[in-house]
């Protein structure tokens, strides 16, 4: 089977379940798990502009992609032409179906129960010891969080952590002013590139509030990527204390 890939976790994914290039026939340049080989595997644009045409000459037999990672007008052209697996993983129970319906599809579901017991073990048994409240900032001018539909407010909550903004849906803009409450303000390297300057930044607004850079792959990759984040994760949750 020839799949492309149009979303990084999912590519990584794939890797995690023993294919090869031979079976990847396309990823984005946003795809950057294992590096050693995605870079073996053909770019077919990145996760808003896909190379429509680059696809048609590969003719995958299925092409994954998401919900909120894709352009919606691009996914519906590619499905006039090829098998494509829309998913849309929102918490961890998604991403839970995600990888028993991923065995499915490539006759791995050995595989699927594998990485899914490596999740459990992380997300069920890990937890924060007392109410913490937070704002997860994603982005920067303007500054925005995420709402209580997302997955990274998913993970969150199963750790124990209250979502300051957990009224709100997907990824609202706030103002600084909106942020006061929490008790910790969480700056992700990614999709903004938050640094140790930005925490600087915040700290003269907010001299007696924690702020903390935390790893936006460890929040926001679904599939395999989280089952290798538990040596983080335990240092985030003793650094949230």
């Amino acid at each position: 089977m020839k799949i492309i890939s149009l979303v990084p976790s999912i590519t990584e994914t794939l890797f995690d379940f023993g294919l090869s290039e031979m079976e990847i026939v396309g990823r984005t340049k946003f795809c950057i798990h294992p590096k050693e080989k995605v870079q073996l595997v053909e770019i077919i644009g990145g996760t808003k502009n896909i190379n429509i045409e680059k696809i048609k000459t590969i003719n995958p037999d299925l092409i994954i992609a998401n919900k909120e990672e894709n352009v919606k007008e691009q996914v519906e052209e590619l499905m006039k032409y090829f098998p494509v697996w829309l998913t849309e993983i929102d918490t961890l129970e998604d991403n839970y179906q995600f990888l028993i319906e991923l065995g499915k599809k490539i006759n791995s579901e050995n595989t699927a129960e594998i990485w899914i017991d490596k999740l459990k073990q992380i997300f069920n048994f890990h937890k924060t010891n007392s109410r913490i409240s937070y704002t997860y900032l994603i982005w920067k001018n303007p500054y925005m969080t995420i709402g209580n539909d997302t997955f990274i407010h998913s993970i969150l909550q199963n750790f124990g952590f209250e979502n300051t903004h957990q009224n709100k849906q997907r990824y609202p803009e706030i103002a600084l002013e909106d942020m006061q409450s929490s008790d910790i303000i969480f700056l992700s390297t990614e999709p903004f590139p938050f640094q140790q300057k930005h925490i600087d930044e915040f700290q003269q607004f907010f001299p007696n509030k924690k702020i903390m850079l935390v790893d936006g792959e460890a929040f926001s990759w679904y599939g395999t990527h989280l089952a290798k984040c538990k040596k983080y994760y335990l240092e985030f949750l003793q650094e949230t204390k």
